[in-house]
């Protein structure tokens, strides 16, 4: 009589009877701390950028707070960017400098374009900004924002999510934000049809300005 078991009942059974005869062999604690990914010897800037660009996100490395305000400039001027939003006064302050035109008004976030907000920190080793509830975009500004650019410093650079944790806990002497998010591209989803849209529930872009505060002569 030929064998009629299916491969589903095999494998039933093999569970059935390791959950029956269990192991007597003891497990070893797990180590939670050491890291499971290669380190790289190349620069964290460089680790970023060739990530975040892998993952269709634009970067501009600016070697001072001078050149952010021209190299934005011209990208906006280039773009025929209108409608830009800021609430954080560091980036305020700089735009300003350049006479660049922008919002900061609340009526003014529904109809935003061009949304700038500073981060937490970038993690290099996935290419992801990480930004929080307590940054005064909080969490409007990255989501209603068509383009969200970002403005950066190298001395905000991590190697990877742990040590972005380990950042923010430290900035914030423990007390950690309500909300920690980790951006990592532009918004994009393939529910539809299995097609790849970008910008379906947020920024159909994302650049992230970094601006040299360590290798500063």
């Amino acid at each position: 009589m030929q064998d009629s078991t299916t491969s589903k009942e095999k494998i039933l059974k093999k569970i059935r009877k390791a959950l029956i005869h269990k192991s007597t062999q003891e497990i070893g604690d797990v180590d939670k701390t050491s890291e499971i990914f290669s380190s790289s010897e190349e620069p964290l800037e460089i680790q970023f950028a060739t990530n975040f660009s892998a993952l269709n996100g634009k970067f501009v490395f600016c070697e001072n707070e001078q050149e952010f305000i021209e190299s934005f400039d011209f990208i906006a001027k280039d773009n025929e960017w209108e409608n830009i939003f800021c609430l954080e006064p560091k980036i305020k302050e700089l735009l300003h400098k350049g006479n660049i035109k922008f919002s900061d008004q609340e009526a003014d976030l529904l109809k935003t374009d061009i949304g700038l907000t500073l981060c937490e920190c970038l993690v290099a080793r996935t290419g992801s900004v990480v930004v929080s509830s307590k940054q005064l975009s909080g969490r409007r500004v990255p989501f209603y924002s068509n383009f969200h650019i970002v403005v950066a410093y190298t001395s905000q650079l991590v190697a990877n999510t742990n040590d972005s944790l380990k950042f923010i806990k430290e900035k914030y002497n423990n007390q950690l934000p309500s909300m920690i998010s980790t951006i990592t591209g532009p918004s994009r989803t393939a529910d539809i049809e299995k097609t790849l849209v970008q910008g379906a529930h947020g920024p159909r872009e994302i650049f992230v300005f970094l601006i040299d505060d360590i290798h500063v002569l």
